[in-house]
């Protein structure tokens, strides 16, 4: 059995499960993927360094072999705050706006990825099955080609791929998706992120594009694109809400709350999350329906992101000014409508919030797939489950079609799913869970897993 040699920007080891939203699910299914095949997990350590050495620390997490090795503060800011950060980033989610386009920048993200290659090689051996994974690291495939490895190279995208018209934007949009067309498998959260990659193949390249199979046809080379919708770890949520500590979370946040329904937001405090047109909806909700002020509060936790990055300096800032002013209109002495909490928790910890809050707002603008989504469905009581508010523009969009489906640029449209949620039966909260948790349930993280590593094991294609 070939190994699995897995490459991302960062290395999650198990141990750090559980960190805001899905992080966790998702190294739960690659550690647990290392394990079966053996294997090596390789990224960038986290830490700076005086230079970029390539010097790799090898070290063993719970049986997982990981390979790190350190950056230095220049490459840090260039291909992660940088290229990374402040220009794929915001173009793959349709923010033109905020995208940067910096000579600097796409030179320190073509340094970095240089490192990538010429760290892992020695630890590569012939047989060995390589996963790539993210917009950090899409030239990598073609780095590793370069060196001459032939291995069978696969790489997923966890954020969505823009439409071509988006993307020719960006500098040098050519030479970057001819080094992915070096891979042999690539993977998209849905279909319609698939649809745009090969839209681009065929029209900007002039690829030759099968849409049933997948197949992509270039200057001699075959790759298969499809889509992979990511899941969540459904047998360790079920595991996480059964803990005190879940239980313990649950309570307090029913005894907090005084009978009102709670409302619940949990996202990284990203632009692409829609968070200040979430707050405009409340607001609208609450102008709308001043009497229901104290039916209902709602609780958005949102950590902290990319602190270095002058945007999400400013998302914060504006998050803050708007929960401020509902607070001081809404508010009286016993009622404080909006709760910030701007710091993460343990999954254990979500699974209780989840368990008692009763409407859970799922709003970004643009999203690859939104795992917090499934995680709040999969920590639900069947026999008494809440409603999910779900922007049409979230990759599981496409899976939970059950849900309350918004769109999150209309306050006015966020604030009647709000009332709907609240006025909602229980004999149909019960039925749209029904369908939702069935999708949740079936299509995990570890299927997700499966289908990507068959596929790159050589069925897709040969």
């Amino acid at each position: 059995m070939s190994r699995l040699v897995i490459i991302s920007n960062r290395v999650a080891v198990a141990k750090a499960r559980g960190a805001a939203g899905a992080q966790g699910g998702l190294a739960g299914a690659l550690n647990s993927a290392l394990k079966k095949f053996g294997g090596i997990w390789f990224g960038w350590s986290g830490n700076e360094a005086d230079e970029t050495t390539g010097h790799i620390q090898l070290n063993n997490n719970g049986g997982v072999t990981t390979a790190t090795i350190d950056l230095s503060a220049h490459d840090v800011e260039e291909y992660y705050n940088g290229y990374a950060n402040s220009t794929l980033w915001p173009l793959f989610h349709y923010r033109l706006d905020l995208t940067e386009y910096e000579n600097e920048f796409g030179k320190g993200y073509e340094r970095v990825n240089e490192h990538f290659a010429e760290s892992v090689s020695p630890l590569i051996e012939p047989d060995d099955l390589i996963w790539v994974h993210d917009y950090h690291l899409l030239p990598l495939g073609e780095r590793l080609r370069s060196r001459g490895f032939k291995n069978r190279i696969g790489f997923f995208l966890h954020t969505p791929w823009p439409p071509a018209r988006l993307f020719v934007s960006l500098p040098y949009h050519e030479r970057l998706v001819r080094t992915m067309l070096e891979y042999d498998v690539i993977g998209f959260q849905t279909n319609e992120w698939l649809g745009s990659f090969q839209h681009y193949c065929e029209k900007e390249l002039g690829a030759e594009v099968n849409e049933d199979t997948g197949e992509i046809r270039f200057e001699g080379k075959v790759t298969c694109a499809r889509a992979y919708p990511i899941g969540v770890d459904w047998g360790h949520i079920q595991a996480q809400g059964a803990t005190s500590e879940a239980k313990e979370a649950a309570q307090r946040l029913l005894e907090s709350t005084r009978h009102r329904t709670a409302m619940i937001g949990v996202d990284r405090l990203d632009y692409s999350k829609g968070l200040p047109e979430r707050i405009d909806g409340i607001s609208r909700f609450f102008d709308q329906n001043p009497d229901r002020v104290r039916d209902l509060v709602y609780i958005q936790i949102a950590p902290p992101s990319r602190e270095d990055v002058g945007s999400y300096q400013d998302i914060r800032a504006e998050l803050e000014q708007k929960t401020g002013q509902i607070n001081g209109a809404r508010s009286e002495v016993d009622i404080v409508p909006i709760r910030y909490v701007n710091r993460g928790h343990s999954l254990a910890e979500l699974c209780g919030f989840f368990r008692s809050a009763k409407i859970c707002l799922v709003t970004p603008l643009r999203d690859g797939m939104n795992l917090v989504a499934k995680e709040y469905i999969a920590a639900q009581d069947p026999q008494d489950p809440g409603v999910l508010i779900l922007s049409k523009f979230a990759g599981a969009a496409h899976q939970l079609t059950n849900a309350i489906l918004v769109n999150p640029h209309s306050p006015d449209d966020l604030s009647r799913a709000i009332r709907t949620a609240l006025d909602m039966s229980l004999e149909e909260r019960k039925n749209r869970y029904d369908a939702l948790v069935k999708t949740v349930r079936e299509e995990d993280i570890h299927q997700w897993t499966s289908n990507f590593v068959d596929d790159l094991s050589g069925s897709c294609p040969s």
